[in-house]
């Protein structure tokens, strides 16, 4: 580039009418295919091909800057749902097509199994007639826009089956336990947590819309969607590292009946995540406010979050809360429970900072454990709990753990080592870990 050229070239609209209309050719013959499809015959494959093709061409539009060019901003906005949509139809489809093999058939009612089973046809068919009115009204932007809109189908035989997401193990926070029973009793109790956090959401179907409206706004904004959908992703992917196809999980039917659970709920949350973005584009003034105006007259928003409170978030809380008895049942098997009773080392308070590092034994081991001051009990993976229970006997220089093995362990160290108040860099090498926390 010469040193006279432009930083950036403004593009002739009608130049880069004829770059759409070639970028955007696959996704126009899709479209004609899907327009005229049935909403019960929306397949995984055909959510799974339109949010591919959808990906690729908001890409396209963002790198020309189409969003911010009135002619062309809404084709970009109507391309950006679409792609939303079909994210979330993927992974209700494909709960749909695994329900069976997850176990759920056996774990729930067969009322239960009914009702789940309708709630996700509901779901999938509103996505896809929502998707339908989108790619409609796509059709007509490319007209207005002079893009042109090809008469064409995609052959069936170029859809994909739309495979599995692929992605590393999440176990940045998890330290290589050789112990499979230390492992799975750490999943079961995280999964308990799980179930505690859902459980504190309060949730209940509401029919009023605008009740509803508020009960989102509270409960269940992007970044917490966020937040349920990576904590039950993080339990499955655990599991999946270190207990999928090992013998002991062929010997306990326990194990694989509560991955289902765990699975079902994450393809539930994954679609709250998507549905919640698309519905807090507007919310967030994302759109430009002609386009917001024109996607809310195409998919009814309150519908959108009847489908997140009333479905998604209804199911995926039941999917865990039923599977929680499981996980209880799994915690004594595959924990070794001891008792410890330790002193306080001679000029050692146990304040903040040591009792900072008794949490964090408890939290790197993932089993709970119960800390007992005179009569006082109190979660010891709880810093406020364990505050207030040394607070309310300042005098205490004896304290009892009860709880799995390893932690006590490790426990038994720290006090013995003067619970880090030397410093943390003179901890014995077993509580290397304390130093990185």
């Amino acid at each position: 580039m010469s040193p006279e050229s432009p930083l950036e070239e403004i593009l002739p609209e009608a130049t880069f009418a004829g770059m759409l209309r070639a970028q955007g050719l696959v996704f126009a013959q899709l479209t004609n295919v899907l327009v005229d499809l049935p909403a019960e015959r929306w397949s995984k494959s055909y959510f799974y091909r339109l949010a591919s093709e959808a990906d690729a061409l908001e890409s396209f539009l963002d790198d020309f800057g189409a969003k911010y060019n009135r002619t062309f901003t809404l084709t970009r906005e109507l391309v950006a749902s679409t792609r939303w949509l079909s994210h979330a139809g993927i992974s209700l489809r494909h709960f749909e097509g695994r329900f069976q093999s997850y176990g759920l058939d056996s774990s729930l009612s067969t009322e239960g199994s009914d009702e789940l089973r309708a709630s996700l046809a509901h779901c999938c068919g509103l996505l896809a007639e929502a998707s339908r009115a989108l790619l409609l009204r796509l059709r007509a932007e490319f007209d207005r826009a002079e893009v042109g809109w090809p008469s064409a189908r995609l052959p069936e035989h170029q859809f994909a089956a739309g495979g599995s997401r692929q992605a590393l193990p999440r176990n940045v926070d998890h330290d290589e336990l050789q112990d499979e029973n230390q492992r799975i009793a750490e999943i079961a109790s995280k999964y308990i947590a799980a179930c505690a956090m859902l459980g504190e959401l309060g949730q209940r179907r509401i029919v009023d819309a605008g009740e509803r409206r508020h009960k989102l706004s509270s409960v269940c904004r992007e970044e917490q969607a966020r937040v349920y959908e990576a904590t039950v992703h993080n339990l499955q992917s655990a599991y999946d590292t270190y207990i999928k196809n090992t013998v002991i999980e062929s010997r306990d039917p326990r194990l694989s009946r509560l991955r289902g659970h765990l699975s079902g709920a994450l393809h539930l949350l994954e679609a709250v995540t998507f549905l919640t973005h698309f519905v807090e584009r507007h919310d967030q003034g994302v759109r430009h406010e002609a386009a917001d105006r024109v996607i809310a007259g195409l998919v009814d928003r309150a519908a959108v979050q009847d489908l997140i409170l009333n479905h998604l978030l209804h199911w995926a809380n039941h999917l865990m809360q039923q599977g929680r008895s499981m996980a209880e049942e799994l915690l004594p098997t595959y924990i070794t429970l001891q008792e410890l009773q330790v002193q306080l080392p001679k000029n050692v308070r146990l304040h903040a900072r040591p009792a900072a590092l008794i949490v964090n034994i408890v939290a790197h081991h993932g089993t709970p454990v119960e800390m007992c001051v005179e009569a006082h009990r109190c979660n010891a993976g709880s810093i406020l709990e364990l505050l207030v229970a040394v607070g309310s006997h300042p005098e205490a220089r004896s304290y009892v753990f009860r709880g799995d093995v390893h932690p006590l362990r490790d426990l038994a160290l720290l006090f013995e080592s003067g619970l880090g108040e030397d410093g943390l860099e003179n901890l014995p090498a077993q509580l290397s870990y304390l130093r990185n926390n």
